[in-house]
């Protein structure tokens, strides 16, 4: 097929860009420049690339219109797509439709009709069928349709699902949601402890079913199982990006199981994650969560309590109290699901979230385990808390915890940024987490960024940056030390970029950590990076 070498220049210039908005933009104003030269695989290329960087920042409702032009361009021709592209398309489908149920941003009409055209490909009897079946079930429970979502979730229950129409490994904990929804604790408690081989590949577990548990085990009477899983589940969500979504029901559970100063101390922990949220209902329900414990908490006789709120934008940090932050989060909760509810023609949302704010706690606290130490998951038979530990306060829900242990530093986690700044931490390197969580610093005539990448931020990526830069008129010369460095090493992989009138020699490393990675292992990566990355930048150095 015909392609525009200037286009193919410059889509390869976009993608060396630093992310960010310069990013975005360059790959917005590359799809239509290669539609208007009719130069659909360049279209799709930058199409494919901008939706990965829109999953990057966490934007997924912004995929609805690049997920149709894509379809739009392979069903015009369909040899535009190579074999692994066709299944990416179908799963990218898939996140546009869900894209619906994270913010109202996103048009009912517009869901309906991707969601229509992947039903038609998949087919009734497809090996994809069940994807479909969930997102029907899901949308339609995001509607308050429970009947049609009870309807879909029987065609979905019990299937075995794809890794296109979701983590299989996950399915469950996504049921038990439902499930626990519809105010059905037992059955979701059974969906979760029906074992699947898949939960063993999937690096969410086991905290994901532990937290889709927690509410459901409390109900039901089993406050110390709910205990000992809260525990060992907040232990890792407290620090990942990805995990913001968890958090509501981390704080429900403390509202509801009597833990008052321990949900004080996580919403002003993670209040500051507010301001940059994954989605809107995440968002949503974090605050309607944080103004359950705060409204409990005043009734308690807690409301002098003050929760710190940082700055943002053109907002000073300032200390509030209790109530105060308890107004502030009702205030969002009404206009975030008065937005839902407009959208949808429904008063699903507001009513949902009037009957959160009206719960109270459900029975006495139990003891929590001690946050220092490996909390039972609740498989155990009798599923007891240790009962000598005590309640957790302020100071042991505090970020950090104690040092880890041997064992712990070969344990499999998994890739988040304070783990990569903990190993920079351990070496005593000095850095910067700039927006977007790049982890940047300056090693020896390097500038190195470390940064997650990949659909769900499996990916270590190190980039190396020499400080000294060379003319454009250089350029021949430059490829020239690129191609030899290739040749020659591993690492890092060497290219040049054109900024206009001077040249970046930069390298990379990107290592795969699906599976996890431990962080005594995640240690010897960022050495690695460091090291190969000086040594690049000295051989730049060094050039005539």
């Amino acid at each position: 097929m015909q392609r525009d070498p200037v286009l193919v220049s410059a889509l390869a210039d976009a993608r060396d860009l630093p992310d960010g908005p310069a990013r975005l933009l360059a790959l917005e104003r590359l799809a239509e420049r290669a539609d208007s030269s009719g130069d659909l695989r360049s279209a799709l290329d930058a199409r494919f690339a901008l939706i990965e960087a829109y999953l990057l920042h966490g934007e997924r409702w912004r995929l609805v219109e690049p997920v149709r032009r894509c379809r739009a361009a392979a069903d015009y021709r369909p040899e535009l797509l190579s074999e692994d592209e066709a299944p990416l398309l179908l799963r990218l489908q898939r996140y546009a439709v869900e894209a619906l149920l994270g913010t109202p941003r996103v048009g009912l009409d517009q869901t309906r009709s991707l969601l229509d055209d992947l039903a038609h490909r998949i087919g009734a009897d497809g090996p994809e069928a069940p994807t479909v079946a969930e997102l029907r079930c899901r949308i339609a429970d995001h509607l308050g349709d429970e009947p049609t979502a009870r309807h879909w979730y029987q065609r979905w229950a019990g299937t075995v699902g794809t890794p296109s129409g979701g983590c299989p490994g996950c399915a469950p904990a996504r049921r038990a949601e439902l499930l626990a929804g519809w105010g059905e604790w037992r059955a979701a408690l059974d969906e979760l402890r029906e074992p699947t081989g898949d939960a063993e590949s999937c690096t969410d577990q086991p905290e994901r079913a532990l937290v889709a548990g927690l509410l459901p085990e409390l109900r039901v009477g089993e406050a110390e199982r709910a205990a000992a899983a809260h525990v060992r589940a907040y232990r890792r969500h407290r620090r990942e990006r990805a995990a913001f979504p968890h958090l509501a029901a981390h704080l429900r559970f403390c509202a509801l199981g009597g833990h008052l100063d321990r949900g004080l101390s996580i919403l002003a922990e993670q209040l500051p994650r507010l301001d940059r949220p994954t989605d809107d209902l995440a968002a949503m329900e974090f605050a309607a969560a944080g103004a359950l414990v705060c409204a409990v908490a005043v009734e308690a006789g807690l409301g002098l309590r003050t929760v710190p709120r940082p700055a943002y934008g053109g907002r000073p940090a300032t200390d509030l109290d209790v109530a105060t932050v308890g107004a502030l989060l009702l205030a969002m909760v009404n206009e975030l699901a008065g937005s839902f509810d407009a959208r949808n023609g429904t008063g699903h949302h507001s009513g949902r979230m009037a009957a959160w704010l009206a719960e109270r706690p459900l029975a006495a606290a139990v003891p929590l385990p001690a946050d220092d130490e490996p909390a039972d998951d609740g498989s155990g038979d009798d599923g007891s808390a240790d009962e000598g530990s005590g309640d957790v306060g302020a100071d042991d829900a505090s970020p950090g915890g104690a040092e880890r242990d041997s064992d712990d530093e070969r344990e499999l986690v998994t890739l988040t940024v304070d783990l990569i700044t903990a190993a920079l931490d351990r070496r005593g390197d000095r850095y910067v987490v700039e927006e977007g969580e790049r982890v940047v610093g300056l090693w020896d005539g390097v500038v190195i960024q470390f940064r997650r990448a990949g659909e769900r931020g499996e990916v270590l990526h190190a980039r190396a940056m020499a400080t000294r830069r060379l003319p454009a008129t250089r350029r021949s010369e430059a490829y020239a030390f690129c191609n030899a460095w290739n040749h020659d090493r591993l690492l890092p992989k060497a290219y040049a970029h054109d900024l206009g009138g001077e040249l970046v020699l930069a390298g990379d490393v990107a290592t795969d950590l699906t599976h996890g990675v431990a962080p005594a292992q995640l240690t010897v990566l960022v050495d690695a990076a460091i090291t190969t990355g000086v040594a690049y930048a000295e051989a730049v150095a060094a050039l005539p």
